[in-house]
C-alpha cells in the first residue's frame, strides 16, 4: 500500500485503503509518561520473528500443567501398580509365615525344654548325693542347669554347644536366673552364653529348692534369620522378573492404543483451519474391531474423522464458494465503480456547480475511490486465499523499506520516522509490489494510530544464522488494548467498533500484511505495551548470508597512525 503524497487528492486514483484501525481513540500522550524513544535505536525483535513468551498474537506462552506434575504414563502406572500389589502380597506372605514359623520352633523348644526340665528333675533331685543335673542322661549340649535354694544357687552350668564339656556361670547372669517364676512358664533371657529359653520348677520336697532349666535360642534364631532372608532374596527375584516380563506383556497389549495414539496425533499436526484437507489418516481394521479396549477406541477415532472429514468437505466447498462469489463481485464492481468514477470528474471539471454541489460530487468521487480501494483489497485477499502466487524475483528488501519509509515521510511530516537499514543489500524471493504494499500498510497503520510526535521507526536486519531478514516497524505510541491484540490480525476487525466508515479504515490493511507475508514463506508477529508496539516479519533469505561471528573482526593497525605497528627498515633504505 502506498501512501498519498502531498499535491494530490486524498483517495486519488491508484491509492489504497489505509490498514485497519488497530488502537485506541487518538489522544494526548500523558506529560509524566517516560519518554521512550531513546531505546528505539536498539530495539531488535524481541523473542525472535515468531515472538516469545509472553507475546500476544502470534506468540503466546506454551501452556503447562497448573500444578507442574509430569504425566505418568498408562503402561507405567499398570506396571507400578503390578509390582506394589505383588509387593505387598509378598510382605503379607512373609509376616504370615515369619509368625508362623516362630510360633512353630517356639512350640517345639518348650517342648524340648519340658523333657529336659523333667530328666533334670529326676536325676538331680538330691543334692545330697552330689549328683549334678547337666549330668542326666540325655541332655543335649547347650542345656542350662541351676538350682536356687533361697537365695543361694547351686550347680549352675552349662554344656558347651561344641565339646559338650561343663562350663560355669558368670555372676551376671545370676540375677536373671533367680528371676525365673517357677510354674509361670518359660521366659527369654540374655545370659553371658547368649540367649536362652529359660524355665523353673519346684522340687517335689520344697527344702530342695527350685530347678532351674534353659535351652539356647540361637538356633531358633539363625532358622528365623535364614527364613526372612531366603523369602526377602526370592520376593525380590520374583518383583525384578514380574516388573521385567509385565513390562513386556503390558507393552505389547498396549501397542495398538499407541498406535491408535500414532494416527490422532498425525491428524492433530493437519493444518484443519483452512484449505482443502484430506483424512487419510485411519486406524488399522486389526486395531479398530470392536469388543477390545483399543479395538473400541480405535472404532470410535475412525468414526470420528469420517465425521470430521465430511464436516471439512462441507465447509472447504462453502469456503471455495465464498471466494469465488468474492472474487467475482469484487471484479464485476470495478467497472461500475470506475464509471461512476469518471462521469463524476467529467461533471466536475466541465460543469458549473455550486459550493454545495461542489462539495457534494467531490464526497462522491472520494466514497467511489474508496470502494473501489476496497474491492481491490478484496479482490486481493481472494486470489491469496485461493493459493495464486505471483511472479516471484529477487528483490531488495533495504531498498523496498527505503522507498516505503520515504513516501510515508512526506505524507505524515508530523511524526518522527527513523530508519535503521544494514549497508548491504537484504535479497528475498518475492513479488515487489506486494511487498512494498505491506510495507507500507505497517508504516501507515502506526501513522494513523498514534498521537503527532510519535517516533516510528522501521528496522532491518538479517538473523544470526543467515537465514532470514528480520524486519521490524515500532512506535512508542499508546499501545493496543491487551484485549484486541489476539483478533489484530482478523478481517474487518477495528480497534473501536463505534468508529464509522469515514476515517478510510475497512479493517483490511493488517490481514493483507498477513496474507502477503504468508504466500511469502514468512511470519508475522506483534508485541504491545504502553509505549512500545512492534510488528516483527521473518522472511526467508533469497540467499543465505554467513553466519553472524560472535565478535566483530579487529582491524589491523594503521602504519600511517601508529608508528610502532610499521615494519622496521633496514639501514640504507
Amino acid at each position: 500500500m502506498r501512501t498519498t503524497r502531498p499535491g494530490r487528492r486524498p483517495g486519488s486514483a491508484g491509492a489504497q485503503v489505509p490498514p485497519e484501525p488497530r488502537r485506541r481513540p487518538r489522544r494526548a500522550a500523558p506529560a509524566a509518561a517516560p519518554d521512550p524513544r531513546a531505546d528505539v535505536a536498539a530495539e531488535r525483535f524481541p523473542g525472535g520473528p515468531t515472538g516469545g513468551p509472553g507475546q500476544g498474537a502470534a506468540g503466546g506462552p506454551e501452556s503447562r500443567p497448573a500444578d507442574g506434575r509430569r504425566a505418568v504414563s498408562l503402561s507405567r502406572r499398570m506396571l507400578t501398580a503390578l509390582v506394589s500389589l505383588l509387593a505387598l502380597i509378598c510382605l503379607l506372605i512373609g509376616t504370615a509365615t515369619h509368625t508362623a514359623m516362630r510360633s512353630s520352633l517356639y512350640a517345639q523348644l518348650d517342648e524340648q525344654l519340658a523333657f529336659a526340665s523333667e530328666r533334670a528333675a529326676a536325676f538331680g533331685g538330691q543334692p545330697s548325693r552330689g549328683q549334678d543335673p547337666l549330668n542326666a542322661p540325655g541332655q543335649a549340649s547347650g542345656t542350662l542347669n541351676a538350682r536356687l535354694i533361697g537365695n543361694v544357687i547351686l550347680n549352675s552350668g552349662v554344656l558347651d554347644h561344641e565339646t559338650g564339656e561343663r562350663r560355669g556361670l558368670e555372676q551376671a547372669d545370676f540375677e536373671a536366673i533367680a528371676s525365673v517364676v517357677p510354674g509361670a512358664g518359660p521366659v527369654d533371657a540374655d545370659l553371658s552364653v547368649g540367649p536362652y529359653r529359660l524355665v523353673a520348677v519346684q522340687v517335689q520336697d520344697a527344702s530342695q529348692g527350685t530347678l532351674i532349666t534353659g535351652l539356647p535360642l540361637n538356633a531358633m534364631h539363625q532358622t528365623l534369620t535364614s527364613l526372612s532372608w531366603t523369602m526377602l532374596l526370592v520376593s525380590a527375584a520374583g518383583l525384578a522378573a514380574t516388573g521385567l516380563i509385565g513390562s513386556v506383556i503390558i507393552r505389547r497389549a498396549l501397542r495398538p492404543l499407541e498406535r491408535v495414539a500414532g494416527v490422532a496425533g498425525s491428524v492433530a499436526a493437519l493444518p484443519l483451519d483452512a484449505g482443502e484437507v484430506r483424512l487419510a489418516q485411519r486406524v488399522p481394521p486389526e486395531d479398530s474391531v470392536p469388543g477390545t479396549e483399543a479395538g473400541d477406541v480405535g472404532h470410535a477415532l475412525n468414526a470420528l474423522l469420517d465425521n470430521v472429514e465430511s464436516a471439512l468437505a462441507v465447509r472447504q466447498g462453502s469456503e471455495e464458494k465464498m471466494r469465488r462469489f468474492v472474487a467475482d463481485a469484487s471484479h464485476e464492481l470495478r467497472t461500475p465503480l470506475s464509471s461512476i468514477r469518471g462521469y463524476s470528474e467529467l461533471v466536475s471539471a466541465t460543469e458549473h456547480l455550486s459550493d454545495d454541489g461542489r462539495q457534494s460530487l467531490d464526497r462522491v468521487i472520494e466514497q467511489s475511490l474508496r470502494m473501489g480501494a476496497l474491492v481491490d483489497n478484496l479482490l486481493l485477499l481472494a486470489r491469496l486465499d485461493e493459493g495464486k502466487r505471483a511472479e516471484f524475483a529477487d528483490v531488495d528488501l533495504t531498498l523496498l523499506v527505503a522507498e516505503a519509509a520515504r513516501d510515508v515521510r512526506v505524507a505524515a511530516p508530523d511524526h518522527e520516522w527513523r530508519l535503521r537499514l544494514p549497508s548491504v543489500p537484504v535479497p528475498v524471493r518475492g513479488d515487489a509490489d506486494q511487498l512494498s504494499r505491506a510495507l507500507a500498510n505497517l508504516l501507515s497503520n502506526a501513522r494513523k494510530h498514534t498521537p503527532e510526535g510519535t517516533v516510528v521507526e522501521a528496522s532491518l536486519d538479517v538473523s544470526p544464522d543467515g537465514r532470514r531478514a528480520l524486519l521490524a516497524v515500532a512506535d512508542d505510541g499508546e499501545g493496543i488494548d491487551p484485549g484486541f491484540l489476539p483478533a489484530v490480525f482478523e478481517r474487518f476487525t477495528r480497534a473501536d467498533r463505534a468508529r464509522s466508515g469515514t476515517d478510510g479504515t475497512t479493517g483490511l490493511g493488517l490481514p493483507i500484511v498477513k496474507a502477503i507475508v504468508e504466500s511469502h514463506g514468512g511470519e508475522i508477529s506483534v508485541t504491545s505495551r504502553p509505549g512500545r508496539t512492534v510488528f516483527s516479519i521473518s522472511l526467508p533469505l533469497a540467499i543465505p548470508a554467513p553466519p553472524r561471528p560472535a565478535q566483530p573482526p579487529r582491524s589491523a593497525p594503521d602504519p600511517a597512525r601508529d608508528p610502532a605497528a610499521a615494519p622496521a627498515r633496514r639501514p640504507g633504505a
